[in-house]
């Protein structure tokens, strides 16, 4: 990781930063996923509360984490056991609620960890995809207030405890590499922090050919 600017990013995050960006943050992976299904067929996607991104260094922040999240979920496809247990949630019978809170203990059953956390929100995307395959379109809402509600009660208090989700992006950069390493040989994975206020505290990384 490389650093340029001055700023400390603590200085300008409030203590609900953390969970503003981690709200945000469940609804963009679960809209990625669902960007190629027709927009009558989804409904309007409202967490609990609504989330509202003060800044745009916030807004960088969650389309960063977004994309590295889309890479460690490519190591959750070869999963047999957890795709099962996704299409168990969208074919389930009785409490769906039931179903998903077993996929999001299976996700932890080793502990917390940010590629954990990542994992989950990934699954939530699929899961979202899922039940409008499923014709359950209106469980995509259900989807994101359950993993907003399991967020805020399982995994808010150790991400503050951490160091807040500044202090995720070495981790998921990592695995993101990792995970690049394992599907590709012909990319490799360039992670830049930059903090200075004058660039918007932006973060970019991207993917190169060699």
């Amino acid at each position: 990781m490389m650093a340029c600017g001055g700023n400390d990013m603590s200085d300008v995050m409030d203590s609900s930063t953390d969970e503003r960006i981690g709200e945000a943050l469940i609804k963009e992976v679960i809209e990625e996923e669902l960007k190629d299904v027709r927009s009558d067929d989804i409904p309007p996607l409202t967490p609990l509360v609504a989330v509202r991104i003060k800044s745009r260094q916030e807004q960088n922040i969650v389309t960063q984490l977004g994309k590295m999240i889309r890479i460690i979920g490519d190591r959750v496809k070869g999963d047999q056991e957890f795709q099962d247990a996704i299409d168990g949630v969208a074919c389930a019978e009785g409490s769906k609620w039931d179903k998903f809170k077993a996929v999001a203990d299976k996700v932890f059953e080793q502990g917390i960890t940010w590629e954990n956390i990542a994992v989950l929100f990934y699954v939530a995307g699929k899961l979202a995809l899922k039940m409008v395959e499923a014709h359950l379109p209106k469980s995509v809402r259900d989807i994101l207030n359950w993993t907003v509600d399991f967020f805020r009660k399982n995994l808010l208090s150790w991400i503050r405890d951490h160091g807040g989700w500044i202090n995720s992006f070495s981790e998921l950069a990592t695995s993101s590499m990792r995970t690049v390493g394992l599907n590709s040989h012909n990319y490799t994975l360039v992670f830049i922090f930059c903090g200075g206020l004058a660039v918007g505290s932006c973060f970019t990384w991207w993917l190169t050919r060699r």
